[in-house]
């Protein structure tokens, strides 16, 4: 068996930590990093963290509007795939990584396997919905990371075989939410106590690039009552530089600035504060994970059912909302809404079945 595996941002790296190992287990894995995420602070410190193995490939496409990058990548992997000739390719998520690697291999004659198949915001002004609906319809083989995936899978009569695998994340976040949790000195940089701030991330294009929406989003930021830890995605600083808001956002005494963070650092951040406000849909479910409650800058999410488990708000870019929102008393339960914790098992035995009927084209 061999198997290609394409990632190229930060969720990425940290799903396949939970696969890798197991896929290498079991045959041989390539892995191909496109680089959509190049700069070391959202790329390498993920690999050393995690342990994850060094691609194999690295292509060092970063930058460019969604549709030059694509482009960019599907013409990188075309001759790569013909000289790895996998069995199968494996993609993540919803990234333009996601969709060059599973258009350039079903063009290739190689069936693709996608994790966290299924998830739908509905929303198709976002790339990333595009990204992961037309993925979706490309896959041989859809791996779901709950039931709600599965339900819109079937609603869509997609022609791939659609299995419930449960979350990898989960399996992540169980080996190392505990340490992260305890590494309190990740807090000391920022002047916080554990449960006394609020973690933020901004980098939706759909937040940052439109200068309206990035004035809302300044504002809920400089609204938030209580001291708030930002670590800035090097896109959101330099939007906020052009339109002339990084000074207001840097100037608010509250506001502290972090630099982007490794799993680690981050995590840490997260499992310690009060709750996290974010437009990203990965940290959604991270806050989920280690039960704190989430305030989310987004009309809409894909992760529905930690909104309606009572964990997860959606107050898109207005800050009377935010604010209302967080004087809410998380839920006393957290039901298990994404699987045991052995997604990445299941993940590899799947991806392993799906190389085995399908032998590399000649």
């Amino acid at each position: 068996m061999r198997v290609l595996t394409v990632i190229g941002n930060r969720p990425q790296f940290i799903k396949a930590s939970a696969v890798s190992s197991r896929l290498r287990a079991l045959g041989e894995e390539v892995t191909v990093h496109t680089g959509q995420h190049y700069d070391s602070e959202l790329s390498q410190v993920f690999f050393d963290e995690l342990e994850l193995p060094p691609p194999e490939h690295l292509l060092g496409i970063g930058g460019g509007t969604n549709t030059a990058q694509t482009a960019r990548m599907l013409a990188a992997l075309e001759p790569l795939l013909a000289d790895v000739r996998p069995d199968a390719v494996l993609v993540y998520g919803d990234t333009n990584s996601t969709l060059a690697g599973a258009l350039a291999a079903v063009q290739a004659g190689i069936p693709v396997a996608h994790v966290e198949a299924g998830m739908r915001s509905f929303d198709r002004a976002m790339p990333e919905e595009v990204n992961r609906v037309v993925t979706d319809h490309l896959g041989a083989l859809l791996l779901c990371p709950s039931q709600t995936a599965v339900d819109n899978l079937r609603r869509e009569s997609v022609a791939g075989a659609v299995e419930l695998v449960g979350d990898v994340m989960v399996d992540v976040a169980q080996l190392l939410q505990p340490a992260a949790r305890a590494r309190v000195e990740s807090l000391a940089p920022y002047e916080v106590e554990p449960g006394g701030y609020l973690l933020a991330t901004a980098h939706r294009a759909g937040n940052v690039d439109d200068p309206e929406r990035l004035r809302l989003l300044a504002d809920v930021l400089l609204a938030l009552p209580l001291p708030v830890v930002l670590p800035l995605h090097p896109r959101t600083r330099a939007r906020l530089e052009a339109a002339g808001l990084l000074e207001e956002v840097t100037a608010a005494a509250h506001v502290r600035l972090a630099p982007p963070l490794g799993y680690l650092d981050f995590t840490a951040l997260l499992c310690n504060a009060r709750a996290v406000v974010t437009d990203s849909g990965g940290v959604q479910k991270e806050a989920y994970l280690a039960g704190v409650p989430c305030v989310t800058m987004r009309p809409s999410t894909e992760w529905v059912e930690t909104v309606e488990a009572g964990w997860n708000t959606l107050v898109d870019l207005d800050a009377e909302r935010a604010l209302a929102a967080l004087e809410r008393t998380p839920p006393g339960e957290r039901p298990q809404l994404y699987g045991d914790g052995k997604a990445g098992e299941r993940v590899a035995q799947a991806v392993r079945a799906l190389a085995a009927g399908a032998p590399a084209p000649a």
